[in-house]
């Protein structure tokens, strides 16, 4: 088969496509997008492979894909990805819920091997082969694509499903299913995959000791770019950048001249969003002159230790069940352990059975 017979374009090509699929017993997945530019993700190639091979599907000259949620969705076979959480969001909007779902890379990280590891490195490790680097740096939106750029976007999917099969295999031989299917349970969730405005002030870090006033402008000011973003389709970035966020909850200006005043502040956003940025200000009513900010307090000397002894334990842990530390606990999950927060409830799940006691007889 030519590497053009391996892109399907036509919607009579995709309907014959479903026909093949419907028999299958697992079908491999990738997406390549792009979203430097938009605050949503634009799909522009879909690739799928089944036991009789991979095959590309072009989103651009097929705007309606749903008809592959009859496949793909909840009463299908397993789709297998690999990191395929922003696959998953990427494809929510056209064809929902996807179940059940196999993520190479999650099983992977339960079988010892890295929990971030890549999928090239992957398939070296499990099957022996080489995936090609070639077009890393590809602008899928431009057509028409070349037979390399095809052959590379085919060979992200091409070896998915024997990594299923030896990662199975592995976690069977391990006992692990049950770890697995309880991390896959949490990846089907399509709530977990929408940004929800009012919490988008979450992605900033340091605001502990943060007077409510402050806290109260974050929120606020970080639920209107976010809304902002998704009106305009356009990178939260570029509507207002982390930092100037951060510099107007610190500075807290009560003028337009206040607004100018921030370094880096485009003059353009002053013109046409300088009222309602004020306004977010006032609102969230922090006193004038504003509370001081909480100095930076030396870390408390028993909690550091602790935090040490409870990563000395998991390390231990980890190495007893060949798994990557940070697969059993983050450093975060150890600093709320270590702060007070029962084990069981901190690690959840499987972790906890086989952490939670010998985190809490430390603590």
């Amino acid at each position: 088969m030519s590497s053009h017979a391996k892109i399907i374009t036509t919607a009579t090509g995709l309907q014959d496509l479903l026909g093949d699929l419907a028999g299958e017993t697992a079908i491999g997945l990738d997406t390549e997008f792009m979203r430097e530019r938009t605050y949503r993700a634009e799909l522009c190639l879909l690739q799928l492979t089944t036991r009789s091979g991979p095959m590309c599907i072009d989103p651009l000259a097929l705007p309606d894909l749903s008809p592959l949620a009859a496949v793909l969705g909840a009463a299908g076979p397993p789709v297998v990805l690999h990191a395929g959480r922003q696959d998953l969001e990427v494809l929510a909007p056209t064809l929902g819920s996807m179940a059940p779902l196999f993520d190479t890379q999650i099983a992977a990280a339960l079988c010892g091997h890295p929990s971030q590891v890549g999928y090239a490195e992957l398939v070296r490790r499990l099957l022996g082969h080489e995936v090609p680097k070639g077009q890393t740096r590809t602008d899928w939106s431009r057509r028409p694509l070349s037979i390399e750029q095809i052959e590379y976007a085919l060979d992200d999917v091409r070896h998915l499903l024997p990594l299923r099969e030896r990662l199975l295999a592995s976690l069977e031989t391990l006992g692990r299913l049950d770890w697995l299917a309880e991390e896959l349970s949490a990846l089907e969730r399509l709530d977990v995959l929408a940004v929800d405005a009012d919490r988008a002030w979450l992605r900033f870090r340091g605001v502990e000791g943060w007077d409510e006033g402050r806290l109260r402008l974050l929120r606020s000011l970080a639920a209107w770019r976010e809304r902002r973003a998704v009106a305009r389709n356009r990178p939260r970035g570029w509507i207002l950048d982390d930092a100037l966020v951060r510099e107007m909850v610190l500075r807290i200006p009560r003028s337009r001249d206040g607004l100018a005043q921030i370094e880096g502040m485009p003059e353009s956003v002053i013109k046409h969003s300088g009222d309602e940025l004020l306004g977010l200000v006032e609102a969230a009513q922090v006193p004038d002159p504003a509370p001081p900010l909480p100095k930076r307090e030396r870390p408390d000397p028993v909690l550091v230790a602790r935090t040490k002894r409870l990563s000395e334990i998991t390390q231990a842990t980890a190495q007893e069940l060949d798994l990557a530390p940070e697969v059993l606990a983050t450093r975060r999950v150890l600093e709320e352990v270590a702060r007070g927060i029962d084990p069981t409830i901190a690690l959840g799940g499987w972790r906890a059975g086989v952490l939670a006691d010998r985190l809490r007889a430390a603590v």
